[in-house]
């Protein structure tokens, strides 16, 4: 049951509508990941692999930690209160290779946090369906670039996710009960990437990333007056495919700007359903959740000066929910955000360069009206999120 945690309460902890966290690198935080056509050194592998043929001729590491602060989210209606302040550290790791061979081959490994989340609520009423959502994940992604032409080149990948979560829930209604679930799931999926360059200052590109059904397993602590005890469960949830087409142009003075177009597929998120191997468990605590997700238009712009050894990075976002108002609860108070970014990097030699970037989720306050779903009336407000993204480069 890890997994209701991603899909339910991830955009409460995620930098983008939904649970996505597409700030897995330095230049990815200080550009708001408008990185796509532009991407160069070892995170192009996960960015834009098909970059990675334009890369200098070398082997790049980049290692990161990456602070992550969320605010407590007010809930003003009835009664007012708010979930509780959230601070994690994620670390990611790239690599990319220098070229294989005299085609200019190239093969590249991202370790990253595609999606994560923690929500909390103390007042009795979110506690209902969230008194804890907590979820974990890993992506190792291996990718390969390949150029088709002096102009064109191609790159794929294959995703490995592991997830794993705590999801917890107690109330009164319409009798006295409790959940505690946890589970995990390893799960696959693929993504590939196309890069044009016309000219040395242009550079235009098309990625896209595979759905990938999460098939989490595990198991729950049961209360309530028709079934107590540990059950097993299970539930499938999509990860939705996600569509990026980006254009960069550099200017002759070290100045690069880069617009970026993301569309994700959130419409896969039809309802959230547990399965109990248990006949009662499943009578009980069984019943499917609509979800009625919509697809999403995430819109970046990134702007990027180099001065010498350093390069100066900004950028910004606006990106859409999907959560429609008809399914929102405080398992995953969504809504629309504007992004604000800033970074920069260091190169002290040859082999070595440090970089530091913060970023900025504004959430929208959003009104929500009473309806036969969730049966919530009120205002979600001040929903923030903070983002600290310190690493080293490494060339050789």
């Amino acid at each position: 049951m890890r997994y209701i945690v991603l899909l339910s309460a991830a955009a409460a902890a995620a930098m983008a509508g939904g649970y996505k966290i597409p700030e897995s690198s330095i230049n990815g935080t200080a550009l708001s990941a408008a990185y796509v056509a532009a991407s160069h050194g070892a995170d192009a592998a996960y960015y834009n692999p098909a970059a990675m043929v334009y890369n200098e001729d070398a082997n790049l590491f980049e290692a990161d930690m990456t602070y992550i602060g969320l605010s407590s989210i007010d809930f003003d209606g009835t009664s007012d209160y708010s979930s509780k302040k959230e601070n994690f550290l994620v670390p990611t790791f790239h690599f990319a290779s220098k070229k294989l061979g005299d085609n200019g081959a190239r093969v590249g490994l991202s370790v990253i946090v595609p999606a994560g989340l923690s929500k909390r609520w103390a007042h009795s009423t979110p506690k209902a369906t969230a008194e804890e959502f907590t979820l974990q994940t890993v992506e190792v992604n291996p990718s390969f670039a390949v150029p088709l032409s002096d102009t064109v080149s191609f790159g794929a990948g294959f995703r490995i996710i592991h997830t794993s979560g705590i999801v917890k829930a107690q109330g009164t209604v319409p009798f006295n009960y409790s959940q505690s679930m946890t589970g995990d799931s390893i799960d696959v999926g693929y993504n590939f990437a196309i890069n044009y360059r016309p000219e040395p200052n242009i550079s235009l590109a098309a990625t896209y990333r595979s759905k990938i059904d999460l098939t989490v397993e595990g198991d729950a602590d049961l209360t309530s007056p028709f079934v107590n005890g540990n059950r097993e469960v299970s539930v499938t949830v999509p990860v939705p495919a996600a569509l990026n087409l980006a254009a960069a142009y550099s200017f002759g003075q070290g100045t690069t700007i880069e617009a970026v177009f993301e569309r994700t597929f959130w419409s896969s998120y039809k309802q959230l359903n547990f399965n109990y191997t248990d006949a009662t468990a499943e009578a009980v605590f069984g019943t499917s959740k609509a979800r009625n997700w919509e697809d999403t238009n995430s819109y970046r712009l990134g702007l990027t000066q180099q001065y010498n050894q350093w390069t100066a990075m900004a950028g910004v976002a606006y990106d859409e929910t999907p959560v429609p108002e008809s399914t929102l609860g405080y398992e995953l108070p969504d809504s629309d955000a504007w992004i604000f970014s800033l970074g920069g990097k260091y190169k002290m030699d040859e082999h070595w360069s440090f970089g530091l970037a913060g970023l900025l989720d504004l959430k929208k306050s959003r009104d929500v009206y009473q309806t036969p779903a969730t049966g919530i009336k009120g205002e979600f407000s001040n929903a923030r999120a903070y983002l600290v993204t310190a690493g080293i480069e490494y060339r050789f």
